[in-house]
Formats: structure tokens, sequence, C-alpha cells
């Protein structure tokens, strides 16, 4: 059965079905499993934890790569990118948040404000040039915060099962009771397929700073080019979150494409051609317009 046998195109509410055999236009290069290893680098903040990253040097734009909550610079779709810009010879970037992974840091103290940093820090300090910013999940949110404040170093979006406003929106929606009872106690707990736990758990504390990075509810001050991947069966974060992301960007440029089958990590092997498949588009359009 084709992985990829049901996908929705979606362009300025214009919906349209996405036949495979563009994905077959792809060289499977990337996929072939020649893993070409970079060294993890460690960028030095003042007061501030360190943060690890792995970066290819290569040709612009460069692609940067932001993990969902909890996750790190390893995954499956952050090695794939990797292999994949490396065939192209464009830049890649991948790097771990506070707390995560390989980076310093406790991760129960993290915000969003906290990780926003983060990304902010590796693109004015970090990264060379102007960027592609490919956000999974939590990623998502960080990669359109940091568009919106660094607009000049961002000459596209990706996101993947973007997570906008999530944690927020999703706990209002909550009954009443069962917010009082986690406001009492201080922590919610969530049911996740996402991780081996089975289970995030938020502070309070958390869900109060991250109101402040809210983007939702008003338009998006972004005007770059913007593409966004979700699964319709994903049971984290509601597709529908990549419709309102698509509704308010300013953006003329933005495209959804949903996967009927899509689970929340979109990390099968046609998810990640799909991504793959998607930057490729991107990064030819930059530069043929440049």
């Amino acid at each position: 059965m084709a992985a990829v046998a049901a996908l929705t195109h979606w362009r300025r509410g214009v919906f349209q079905t996405v036949s495979n055999g563009a994905l077959g236009l792809l060289s499977p290069a990337f996929l072939q499993g020649v893993r070409q290893k970079s060294s993890v680098q460690y960028a030095s903040r003042p007061n501030l934890p360190k943060l690890a990253y792995q970066r290819v040097k290569g040709k612009s734009p460069g692609v940067v790569f932001l993990p969902g909550y909890g996750l790190n610079m390893s995954g499956q779709k952050a090695e794939a990118l990797q292999d994949f810009c490396k065939s192209l010879g464009h830049s890649y970037l991948r790097f771990d948040y506070t707390g995560h992974g390989a980076s310093e840091g406790t991760f129960s103290e993290g915000t969003i404000g906290t990780w926003k940093k983060d990304v902010l820090f590796i693109l004015d300090e970090v990264a060379e040039g102007p960027q592609i910013l490919v956000g999974s999940g939590m990623g998502g949110w960080l990669m359109l915060l940091a568009a919106i404040a660094r607009p000049e170093k961002t000459k596209a979006l990706v996101g993947i099962s973007t997570a906008a406003d999530h944690f927020v929106t999703a706990f209002k929606s909550l009954p009443l009771e069962a917010r009082k009872e986690f406001e009492d106690s201080g922590m919610w707990t969530i049911p996740t397929k996402s991780n081996d736990e089975g289970i995030y758990t938020v502070s309070m504390d958390f869900l109060k700073e991250a109101e402040n990075h809210c983007i939702l509810q008003s338009p998006i001050p972004i005007t770059c080019p913007v593409r966004l991947i979700h699964g319709l069966k994903d049971e984290d974060v509601p597709w529908h979150i990549s419709m309102q992301v698509a509704e308010r960007v300013l953006s003329t440029d933005v495209d959804i494409i949903l996967r009927r089958h899509g689970q929340h990590r979109m990390a099968e092997k046609d998810d990640i051609k799909l991504m793959v498949y998607t930057i490729d588009d991107l990064i030819d359009k930059l530069t043929t317009m440049v």
C-alpha cells in the first residue's frame, strides 16, 4: 500500500489532491543509509547554559531544524535532513534546546520563552546567512516566533505538526473541574503516544509563561513562503492548528499538506520523503528567485 496514498494540498482556500508521483521525482540518495556524521559542538552564552549543535557548511539558503517538546536533534527527521542538505551542498544546522539532548540546563525549568531565546541565539550567532526554518511540533511554534523576531534571517518556513499555542489552548479546552484539579496540584499530566513515558507533565508556571507567546489571536506578521504538513491522525496536536496558522499569516505563499494517515511524529519513511520534497521545492523556488 502506498504510504502517501492520501494527501490533500491547500493553498489559500483551494484544496487539491497531490499525486504520489510528485514524490517519485526526488532522488532517493538521502534515504540510502549513508550517514555522514558531523561532530557535536557547543555554543557558549554569558550566564546561560551551553547549547549543543551540529552544523554542515554549504550554500545558501541554509536549513535549520527545530525539534519538538522534550525531543532532540538526533531524530529521524533531523538525520534525514542533514543527509539531504549534504547531497545538495546546502548548509544545515540542528541543535538541542536548553535542557534537551546534549545541551546544558534543566528541562523542567525551561519555558517557551527560554527555548525561543535559544532559537534566536542560534540564528544570530551560529547560523550564517538566510535560513529555511523547519519546526516539528513545538518547534513549529518556535519557528513562527523566530520568524516574527528575525524576518531578515528567515527565507521560508516548513512546519510539521505545528503546535502553535497548543499547550495553552488545549488546557483551556479542558472541563472546568479538570482544570481546577490540575491548577490545585500545580501540574498538568497529558497522555501522549509521542514519548516512551506515555505522558507529558507540564507545570502551571510553564502554561502561564506560554500565554505570553501565543500568536493565533491576531494576524501573524510573517510574509515569507510557509509550508505546513500535518497528519489527520495526529492525536497530540489537532491538524486544524495548521489551518489556523495558514489563515493568520500575512504571507500570500502558504500551502498546507494534510496526510490522511499521518501521526504526530511524522517519522515514517514516506512522511520524511514528503518533508524533504517540500524543502527541495522551496530551495529551488528561493534560488530561482535570486
